[in-house]
């Protein structure tokens, strides 16, 4: 059973307080993302309502099936909600008529 911290969290069986992990991992998911592959430094990962929230935009659906990839990863066993929006950089398919 935890403990009560000084600061009021709870501690974890190790004696550490809890989220310390969570929040651990969250910065090796920015981490990764920043360095890796993707270079994606547009996303945000952060503890809300005692879940991980990931948000923010990315190019294209293979770096948002990417990102989701990785952050399942490092977020395993922790409940993730994703609320990531591709943003399609294509050009356009017709010409803008201007009057």
């Amino acid at each position: 059973m935890s403990e009560p911290t000084p600061h009021g969290r709870q501690a974890s069986p190790t004696g550490s307080p809890a989220g310390e992990n969570t929040e651990y991992r969250i910065a090796h998911l920015h981490d990764r993302l920043a360095a890796e592959e993707l270079g994606e430094l547009g996303v945000r990962a952060e503890i809300r309502a005692g879940a991980v929230a990931i948000t923010g935009t990315v190019p294209s659906e293979r770096c948002r099936e990417t990102l989701l990839r990785i952050a399942h990863q490092e977020l395993a066993g922790l409940t993730v909600h994703a609320d990531v929006v591709v943003v399609e950089t294509a050009g356009p398919d017709h010409a803008e008529e201007l009057r």
